[in-house]
């Protein structure tokens, strides 16, 4: 049965990625997608490239930089496909990359999304921090993968091999129903960048849907492309909107308890930057809180709305604890039976 399927492909000022990897996207997807590139306004010649050496690709052309979520909402409306490909400019992607993700998402129409194995372009035996085997977060909200727990990446040696239910599909290469995505209302545009994906897979699965990981497809990213890791910007994204999704996701009667946790944590955060040296980012720290009781007041409009299912694939333990007090590195160090 023939799938119709988009790549989508977000730039701004990213020449210099579309040189070297939209060749190999065009090359392995143009007998079983079309391949688009969205324009968040770029103010280099990125579009004047992509019209001289690939004329036939379409391309939709945002009129203002709007971020990652608003981004892909406003580049997305205007395409028709059943299956929508988020894929970052810093990519590059193997033959037959597909397929295998395509077929796992029509063996169950609650399949939401899902993500092929992620390593990095740099040290490709090992996974990338972006997305690695899948994601899950733990009870109070921080995000990890399989084959990547805070700062440990682990070496893929076949250990992640098996296709698996998960909490996250990485918004690097996230493919996704487009059914779904507009059922949902796209991603968050309040998130800019960051996070906006693990927001997007958690109201799925408040919804009832499955998010999957496909291991028999692999890509190659790059990572920090639009921000480099270590940029108080990027922590002010992180720590704001981490806080904006727990509040619309978690149920009514876990809200107090978790925010009073990671209010203490976030506080130790701040304290271990400054301590550092990283003053903007403790800083960061503080703004993001700052941000997100500011919001308080239409959040809790907004939740008044929301269904919550019984969601799966929560590690009901703290991470914090488990990686740094009880030296657990590994996403096979944590206890397997705390995923509930």
């Amino acid at each position: 049965m023939s799938v119709k399927v988009a790549v989508v492909i977000l730039n701004w000022n990213g020449k210099k990625f579309l040189e070297q990897f939209l060749p190999c996207v065009v090359e392995n997807s143009e007998d079983q997608a079309e391949v688009i590139i969205a324009d968040n306004a770029s103010t280099d010649d990125s579009i004047d490239f992509i019209k001289k050496e690939f004329p036939g690709i379409r391309i939709i052309q945002n009129k203002t930089n709007s971020g990652f979520a608003k981004g892909y909402n406003d580049a997305l409306s205007q395409v028709d496909a059943k299956y929508y490909i988020l894929l970052n400019s810093d990519i590059e992607v193997t033959p037959n990359w597909i397929k295998p993700v395509i077929d796992i998402m029509e063996s169950n129409e609650l399949i939401a999304a899902c993500q092929p194995k992620l390593r990095s372009f740099y040290e490709r035996d090992k996974f990338e921090y972006a997305g690695a085997a899948g994601g899950f977060i733990d009870k109070y909200g921080y995000p990890f993968c399989r084959g990547r727990v805070f700062q440990t990446v682990e070496t893929d040696k076949g250990q992640y091999d098996d296709a698996a239910e998960i909490f996250w599909a990485t918004g690097a290469c996230m493919f996704v129903r487009s059914d779904v995505y507009r059922k949902l209302g796209g991603l968050d545009k309040r998130f800019f960048a960051h996070m906006e994906e693990i927001d997007f897979c958690w109201r799925a699965k408040n919804q009832g849907y499955k998010i999957m990981y496909c291991p028999n497809s692999t890509v190659y990213h790059v990572g920090g492309g639009t921000l480099p890791k270590k940029s108080w910007r990027k922590t002010y994204l992180n720590m704001r909107n981490n806080n904006i999704m727990l509040y619309k996701n978690l149920p009514h009667n876990r809200i107090l308890k978790v925010f009073t946790a990671r209010l203490v944590l976030d506080c130790v955060a701040a304290f271990k930057f400054l301590i550092d040296g990283g003053i903007m980012d403790m800083i960061a720290v503080v703004k993001a809180h700052w941000k997100f009781f500011s919001m308080l007041k239409q959040l809790k409009t907004e939740k008044k709305k929301t269904v919550h299912h019984e969601v799966t694939k929560i590690y009901r333990k703290n991470l914090v604890v488990e990686y740094f007090l009880k030296g657990k590195r590994k996403f096979s160090d944590l206890n397997s039976d705390k995923f509930i």
